[in-house]
């Protein structure tokens, strides 16, 4: 893809996603998120009523006279979006990828928090780190992570969730809002996910294509899988291949539900054929 291709690309995303931004999300991204973060302000002389566990210790022994901290909101928030770019993510049976929605999706919630006046950043992911794009403000700052959603191509085909999880936790010192974007294939992430749901404010969105759901009935078919890079022969057309393809399916969906209800995180769902919009909208509003 040139580059005249690709700013094309990019500036048709922002024409789309902004427009939802601006219009349909405007308030909903801050009433969700804004006031969750709470930072120190002062210390003031104790007043009838103060909550004694803001009681600043070390400055009423000092003093001899009872003191507490204040806090305030904080009015500047991060954005993070941890986007799964393995080899699965490009899979599509209609006219779109995984890929391209989840791009939409990423470019959405990137434009609300810019018109939230917060930070954003990026890190793609497959089995390792691809790229990591720390928090910055501003409009070329969202086309950049736009771009690299848009053109980037991993070195692994393959899914480690959990290689994501540790290393945020380990870059991102401040509470942040994360949205991790995957299909989710791939299990094993629970405990790194509960550790990065305690510092900070978690949501899953699972892309997946219908076509994903179940094996349709054509006899035999040389499949491959899209990470692995292996080539297997199945028979579509027995019954009990169908049924253990559609339980290990329904397994990947219950861990999903279940490692970020057990997290205390949110989770979003949505198919290449559903409106994300709307789910979106939905969960801001749930929240």
């Amino acid at each position: 893809m040139d580059v005249k291709e690709v700013l094309k690309k990019v500036r048709k995303i922002e024409i789309k996603t902004r427009r939802l931004s601006d219009h349909v999300f405007s308030g909903e991204y801050h009433s969700s998120f804004k006031g969750r973060g709470m930072t120190f302000s002062e210390v003031r002389a104790y007043q009838y009523g103060d909550d004694v566990r803001n009681i600043d210790w070390n400055v009423t022994a000092k003093t001899n006279t009872p003191h507490v901290k204040v806090f305030e909101e904080e009015r500047e928030l991060t954005l993070m979006l941890a986007v799964d770019v393995s080899g699965s993510e490009f899979f599509g049976s209609d006219d779109i990828t995984k890929r391209e929605i989840i791009t939409e999706i990423c470019a959405t919630l990137a434009f609300s928090a810019m018109g939230n006046n917060d930070k954003i950043g990026l890190l793609l992911f497959s089995d390792a780190i691809e790229l990591f794009i720390p928090p910055a403000k501003g409009r070329m700052h969202v086309l950049r992570i736009i771009r690299e959603l848009i053109e980037f191509t991993p070195h692994s085909q393959k899914t480690d969730i959990k290689v994501a999880m540790e290393y945020l936790f380990g870059v991102m010192k401040k509470k942040s809002i994360v949205f991790l974007v995957s299909d989710f294939i791939h299990a094993g992430y629970a405990d790194s996910l509960k550790i990065m749901a305690r510092k900070h404010d978690m949501t899953g969105i699972r892309i997946y294509d219908p076509a994903e759901e179940e094996l349709p009935d054509v006899g035999m078919v040389l499949m491959r899988h899209d990470e692995s890079g292996e080539y297997v022969w199945a028979d579509t057309s027995s019954r009990e291949v169908r049924r253990q393809y559609r339980n290990q399916y329904i397994s990947r969906c219950n861990y999903f539900e279940e490692s970020f209800r057990h997290s205390g995180a949110g989770t979003i769902t949505t198919s290449t054929r559903d409106d994300y919009a709307k789910k979106l909208l939905g969960y801001f509003r749930s929240k």
